[in-house]
This record gives C-alpha cells, structure tokens and sequence, in this order.
C-alpha cells in the first residue's frame, strides 16, 4: 500500500482515491507460501551441510547464498508473481529478460551485505525474522519494477 501511495503521490493524483489490494495479496501469498518455507529450510540445509566447525564457514554459506540460492530465489519470484498475475508463458520471459539481470545485481548489493551479519551473527532461529525486516524494503523495490 505504501509504495502505491508513493506512486499515486509522485503522479500527484490524489491519494485518497481506492488503492489495489490485489498487489499486496500477490505479495502476501508469495511470502507465506514461498519466502518463509524456503528460506527457513534453505538456512537449516546450510547449517547442516556447512557445520560451523569448518573453516571459513561463514564464508561458504555466504557464496552458497549469493551464488545459488538468490538467482534461483529470484527467479522463482517473478515466475510465481507473473503467474499470480495471470500472465501468459510469452510475457513471463520477457519479464524475466528484461529484469532478472537488474533485479539480480541490486539483489547481491542489498542482500549480500545482510546476509553477512544475518548468516554469521543472527541465531539460526531468528534468521528468517531478520531476512523478513530486509525483505520488507527488498520488495518495495521489486514492486517498483512494474
């Protein structure tokens, strides 16, 4: 709803008028559906796979993340979005052509430094809340795309 109110306030409509609540549901499924689930079983796989006791753990699980789980994270997104949407097959790769890339470079400058502290230093039961705080800002952007 914020990012519609920014949006109808830079066009400088009126904002009072009927915001969409189809967007934020889109959003809303998606994140309970896929982000949470994903992620928490993503974190738990990295703590078993990559035990602390080896070197340079930290570092590790940070390139597994940033190397792997977000172009593929990211992609599901815009698939499952563009479905949400009710877009046709055709309209989907144009959309993932026309905005994986960019989406994927922002994505390693805000995520990556976030998921340093959040892999090495946030509790492993607190690692989906502190990735959600992020998340919230992540999309705000992503809605921004269109």
């Amino acid at each position: 709803f914020l990012a519609q109110m920014i949006e109808k306030k830079r066009e400088k409509e009126n904002c009072s008028q009927k915001l969409d609540v189809s967007g934020p549901l889109r959003y809303a499924v998606y994140g309970f559906f896929f982000t949470g689930p994903l992620s928490h079983f993503f974190y738990l796989f990295m703590e078993h796979w990559i035990p602390s006791e080896v070197p340079l753990a930290g570092v590790k699980r940070l390139l597994l993340d940033r190397l792997l789980f977000a172009p593929a994270f990211l992609l599901l997104f815009f698939l499952i979005m563009s479905f949400l949407e009710g877009k046709d097959a055709a309209a989907v790769a144009v959309q993932i052509r026309r905005r994986f890339w960019p989406a994927l470079c922002m994505n390693w400058q805000v995520w990556t430094p976030a998921q340093f502290v959040n892999i090495n230093y946030v509790p492993l039961q607190f690692r989906v809340l502190f990735a959600n705080l992020v998340s919230l800002f992540w999309y705000m952007y992503l809605a921004s795309l269109g």
